[in-house]
Formats: C-alpha cells, sequence, structure tokens
C-alpha cells in the first residue's frame, strides 16, 4: 500500500542590512536550503540570479542606500518549490511604468533589464500594490511540463 505525505514547507525569515555587500550571505542562506531539498543547477542558478536582482534593487532603487533602512526576505522551501519575497523600505515603484529593454530606444537604455531578468529566471512575479515588495516562486517541476506531461498520459490510455 502506498501512503501519500505531504510536506508542509519550511518558512525562514532575514533582516538584512540595506548594503549591497549583504547579498552574499542573504543568497548564501536561500541556496543552502535550495540544495537541502535537492534542487538542481538550474534551479539554483536561476533562483542566485533572480534573488541578487531583487535584493540588490532594493537596496538601490528602493532604499536609496540607505544604510539606516532594512530589505526583509521571507521565504518558504518545499520539495517542488521555493516561494521568495523582497521587501524594502522605499516608496515602491509601478513595474508597469518600466520600460521593456527589448525594444526601440530602451535597448540603449540601462533600465528595466533585471525586472526582464527575474521575470524569465522564475515561474511567477508578482509586486505588492505599494510596488515595495516582490514575490516569485520558482518550481522544480514546471507548471507547463506537468500540465504537458499528464494529457500525454491521458493519450496511452
Amino acid at each position: 500500500m502506498f501512503i501519500m505525505t505531504s510536506e508542509t514547507p519550511t518558512s525562514y525569515s532575514i533582516v538584512a542590512e540595506s548594503k549591497p555587500s549583504e547579498v552574499v550571505r542573504v543568497c548564501d542562506e536561500v541556496l543552502a536550503k535550495l540544495k537541502e531539498k535537492g534542487f538542481g543547477k538550474d534551479d539554483m542558478f536561476a533562483v542566485h540570479l533572480t534573488l541578487e536582482e531583487a535584493f540588490l534593487n532594493a537596496v538601490k532603487h528602493g532604499n536609496k542606500m540607505d544604510p539606516d533602512k532594512t530589505v526583509k526576505v521571507d521565504y518558504s522551501v518545499s520539495q517542488d518549490k521555493l516561494e521568495i519575497s523582497v521587501t524594502d523600505q522605499g516608496p515602491g515603484f509601478k513595474p508597469d511604468n518600466v520600460d521593456d529593454p527589448r525594444f526601440g530606444e530602451n535597448l540603449f537604455k540601462p533600465g528595466g533589464r533585471g525586472l526582464l531578468l527575474m521575470n524569465s529566471y522564475m515561474d511567477m512575479v508578482k509586486y505588492n500594490e505599494q510596488g515595495n515588495s516582490v514575490y516569485m516562486v520558482r518550481y522544480k517541476e514546471k507548471p507547463l511540463q506537468r500540465r504537458k506531461s499528464s494529457v500525454l498520459d491521458e493519450d496511452k490510455d
């Protein structure tokens, strides 16, 4: 008899000083938890890249390099996914107002590339209404891949 067990994700919270060098400590802690849960190299690379980008955006753009402010990183890790939010103490921004760096004159501007990168490597990216917190999800097995495989499995019957 097969008994299916459900694992409750483990949640963590980090409050980091608002300085660029703190990104190393934050990334090291999150990546260690991912490794414990068996996430692969592709997942580790994607999370490292996007977490670094989100954290540095929070320090530079959100908190304006103010050392008296902090960046809060909340995350939960389960066997199949990482959920993470990065929140700064700044006034926020409207992601829809950031130009797409892939087109026209925006190709030559430095802004917007980090948001594009985060959207490319994470399976879900959402911002709170204020725009000072980003919530991201990375699945081990991509939802689209799961959907495709379940359709294929149905066709075999």
